[in-house]
């Protein structure tokens, strides 16, 4: 599953260093082809929304498999597009077609004992990281080496052999709503009104992945240009920096099944704050947008493991639509934030980024600190 959750993941990522490349095949400025980045990040928020809920209520296997095979068509496409315009249309497809990995956590959790569901949330999480971090790396050389369509030819076959495996290896898991699919949807907006926890945990999220989105489509921006001049392969490397920190996950899974996850939240959102103070001082430092790169990605991880484990602990029959809520939020703040950080970079740059950037660590916190008294501490260490 974790495997499985990594290389599917992947999928959205891949379009980040090759942007220098396709705004150059298509004669467009590279920060009008970065919008393929939020199209994904926005496609992505849009299955979640209308797409995971229907894992409570038909069957998991079956819906992972459909999906996994969506997935491999919206990448032909992009492969092939012909204009911008189609390769627009193509990354918002794939960004619907890639939630799998949110339909595999939810089977994961219903499959575990509560004592150990941190801990394999974790470890599911460290292969959908790693996929989201190495994707850049491989991308990177990819692009360098073959051209940018030669990447996403390369995912459609990794998402074929994906199907096959999933179709041997996935059990059967039966759903348990019984209700129409528009009580499914419903249901959603009943589960933000009456979960104060599931209420916190994402809008901290959305903040988080904001900060996440930012950098990342940014960075590309900062690398490629002076003082550093790198090409996509050189900036695709900077993921096996953050790949290193998901490491993490698992122990911080493991963490929050002993004792209250919450408490993992509130330094993740510091950790993330503390980097963008790192890279505003690095513009011209690799080390330092290296050691930033650290951060960020701990501070991520922090907060979303632990958030997530929070979330999955509150009502066992509505995981996926809890899921959805939770993980729907969380990608429109990445496509939010992907936005924002390409018009901050046009009003000042790299150091303009840095401060935009670390106003949403500060919000977060903030979120953190004003809703301390009002979430049930038993619930969270439920």
């Amino acid at each position: 599953m974790a495997a499985c959750t990594g290389l599917i993941v992947a999928n959205l990522y891949y379009c980040q260093p090759l942007i220098v490349l396709i705004a150059n095949e298509f004669k467009i400025p590279e920060a009008n082809a970065g919008t393929i980045t939020y199209l994904t990040q926005a496609g992505y928020a849009i299955g979640l929304f209308f797409m995971v809920p229907l894992g409570d209520k038909i069957e998991r296997k079956k819906q992972i498999l459909m999906t996994t095979f969506a997935s491999v068509i919206a990448l032909i496409i992009a492969a092939t597009a012909k204009s911008f315009f189609i390769l627009q249309i193509a990354s918002l497809f794939l960004g619907i077609t890639s939630i799998v990995p949110q339909l595999i956590l939810p089977l994961a959790a219903s499959l575990t004992a509560p004592e150990q569901r941190g801990k394999v949330v974790g470890t599911i999480m460290s292969g959908l990281l790693v996929g989201i971090l190495l994707s850049r790396t491989l991308s990177g050389f990819i692009g360098q080496l073959f051209g940018w369509r030669s990447m996403f030819w390369i995912a459609a076959g990794i998402c074929l052999l994906i199907f096959f495996a999933i179709q041997k290896k996935f059990p059967v898991n039966k759903p348990q709503f019984q209700g129409s699919y528009g009580q499914l949807i419903r249901s959603l907006f009943t589960l933000i009104k009456t979960q104060p926890v599931l209420r916190e945990a994402t809008l901290i999220n959305v903040f988080c992945f904001a900060q996440f989105g930012a950098f990342w489509t940014t960075m590309v921006l900062l690398l490629s240009g002076e003082p550093f001049n790198f090409n996509s392969a050189t900036i695709g490397l900077f993921g096996i920096v953050g790949a290193s920190g998901a490491l993490a996950a698992p122990l911080v899974g493991k963490m929050g099944d002993k004792g209250n996850p919450r408490v993992a939240v509130g330094y993740g959102c510091l950790l993330m704050l503390i980097s963008f103070i790192t890279f505003y001082f690095s513009i011209e430092s690799v080390i330092g947008i290296i050691i930033g790169i650290v951060f960020i990605d701990i501070g991520i991880q922090g907060v979303h493991i632990s958030n997530q484990t929070r979330v999955y602990s509150l009502l066992p029959e509505a995981r996926n639509r809890l899921n959805t809520v939770f993980m729907s939020f969380s990608f429109l703040g990445t496509a939010a934030g992907s936005a924002y950080g390409l018009l901050l970079w046009k009003l000042g740059g790299w150091h303009v980024v840095a401060m935009g950037c670390a106003l949403l660590a500060i919000a977060a916190l903030v979120v953190y600190g004003l809703s301390y008294k009002s979430i049930p501490k038993s619930r969270d260490k439920k």
